[in-house]
């Protein structure tokens, strides 16, 4: 018995041994590296560019005040559309001292001209009346005394201007009354019932009453890099991508690029604007966030394969051609000429047929992956 149990201990040790020694074996050759296979296809290649800018009015006006003063009413709110000449808010006058004195000054001089000039058009009248003076020294009295009206009833505007900011002579006008200069959508009121607001002249850009703009003519603005900026022309098409609107593509036409750089983040970028048509029933707002996609460069049915399987070796580049899947898969290596690449796909220009199979890139097996 102890002999049949001193064997079968000697079996087992062998048995184990020539185990580990295949194993070891086995795990010491060189796996056969496997390759995925693409097809030689035809396909339409575009190389294009995104551009990151946002969605603006091509119209859009700044509506600010022909006087200064205070906001005493405000008729409108942002987001209300508006008429040309429809008011949107009121402004109540502040009169600057100096021209208030010479205005009031102005009255004084007016009036007292008036007065001689009455005083001497009635001699004049009575004069020649009497036949002591001639027509033409009375009707220059006259025209003397028509003139010192005239600068009356001036005078007295003037002043009610600059007190009210209120024409007499032309009350519908007045300049208290702010008014939109375009038809459109009130896009921001700025101000506040009580804020103070100034005119725009030489020294300042006067206080902004309300931004308006025609929502229905909108362009895209952004900048392209001036490593692309030489592969795009004015009239080529473009698809605006909207991100705060779902699954919405609008078509654009590129209008203008613009002949100067401006240089960001070391990086020269060229103001571009595109001209948008806006779908009938969709709803744009000013300030969207958009991506516009311009096409370089396409090739329609062109010989393609991913350029993940071609090899560039100095100028040249190669594929390797599928030969034969057994026992193992062989290639044999081609030179082709390359043309357009989307990033994906490459365009062959010569050295491969459509239905041809070459390498791809090595598989992994699990073990490798784990």
């Amino acid at each position: 018995m102890k002999k049949i149990m001193k064997w079968v201990g000697i079996v087992l040790i062998a048995l184990v041994f020539i185990g580990t020694f295949v194993f070891l074996y086995q795990k010491s050759q060189p796996k056969e590296d496997v390759y995925e296979i693409n097809l030689v296809e035809v396909k339409n290649l575009e190389k294009t560019t995104i551009v990151t800018g946002k969605i603006e009015p091509r119209d859009e006006v700044n509506i600010k005040p022909q006087i200064s003063g205070i906001i005493t009413e405000l008729y409108k709110e942002a987001g209300q559309m508006v008429k040309k000449d429809e008011v949107i808010a009121k402004v109540k006058v502040i009169p600057d001292m100096s021209n208030l004195s010479s205005s009031e000054n102005r009255v004084k001089l007016a009036e007292i001209t008036l007065k001689q000039a009455k005083t001497d058009f009635a001699r004049m009248k009575n004069l020649y009346n009497e036949k002591v003076v001639s027509a033409e020294d009375y009707e220059k009295a006259e025209m003397a005394l028509k003139n010192a009206e005239a600068e009356m009833v001036n005078a007295k505007d003037a002043l009610n201007i600059v007190r009210e900011g209120i024409s007499l002579s032309n009350a519908q006008m007045s300049t208290t009354l702010i008014r939109s200069t375009i038809d459109g959508l009130i896009l921001d009121i700025p101000v506040k019932i009580g804020n103070s607001v100034i005119l725009s002249n030489s020294f300042n850009d006067g206080t902004t009453i309300a931004t308006v703009a025609d929502m229905s003519k909108l362009i895209f603005r952004g900048n392209i890099d001036e490593t692309e900026v030489g592969r795009i022309v004015e009239g080529m098409p473009v698809v605006i991508t909207v991100g705060a609107v779902q699954d919405l593509k609008l078509d654009a036409s590129l209008e203008y690029i613009s002949p100067k750089g401006v240089e960001t983040n070391g990086a020269n970028q060229f103001e571009i604007k595109a001209a948008i048509v806006v779908p009938e029933g969709k709803k744009l707002r000013s300030g969207y966030g958009a991506n516009a996609q311009i096409v370089l460069e396409k090739a329609e049915k062109a010989v393609c394969v991913p350029e993940s399987a071609i090899e560039f070796n100095g100028d040249s580049t190669f594929v390797y051609v599928l030969t034969d899947t057994v026992p193992k898969q062989s290639f044999k290596k081609t030179q082709v000429k390359t043309g357009l690449s989307d990033g994906i796909n490459i365009e062959i220009n010569s050295g491969l047929k459509v239905g041809q199979k070459v390498r791809g890139i090595l598989k992994i097996d699990d073990e490798v992956k784990k």
